[in-house]
């Protein structure tokens, strides 16, 4: 057995546990009318998808992000800095609801919040 700690990658339920956690939040984006707007137009099982990928390379998981910049991606979208605490809200009931740790979801808003500045546009 290993002594060396669990990082939020595993703490997750690596790649399934993500995808449960994605599929949670984007089930409140769509249920809040604040946010619908944004992805109006978007292919969400691409957006999914990428999003799987962004959040297991940003809590430590293999591979890497593979998408596109957070600034292009999120281009022309006009998103204020209070649709992105609104995201960041339920990426966090999200996490609860999947049943991570306190210490995985402060790292997890970490590290989105620091994508702050290339998504915001107003």
């Amino acid at each position: 057995m290993s002594d060396s700690p669990v990082g939020p990658y595993q703490e997750l339920g690596r790649h399934p546990g993500i995808r449960r956690a994605v599929q949670e939040f984007y089930e409140r984006i769509a249920a809040d009318p604040s946010l619908v707007e944004y992805f109006a137009d978007a292919d969400m099982d691409r957006l999914r998808r990428h999003v799987v990928e962004l959040l297991a390379a940003a809590v430590g998981g293999p591979g890497q992000y593979t998408g596109r910049t957070m600034a292009k991606a999120h281009q022309g979208l006009h998103i204020t800095d209070e649709a992105f605490d609104r995201v960041l809200g339920h990426l966090n009931a999200a996490l609860v609801d999947v049943g991570a740790d306190d210490r995985t979801i402060r790292e997890v808003l970490r590290a989105l919040s620091g994508m702050r500045m290339d998504i915001v546009q107003e």
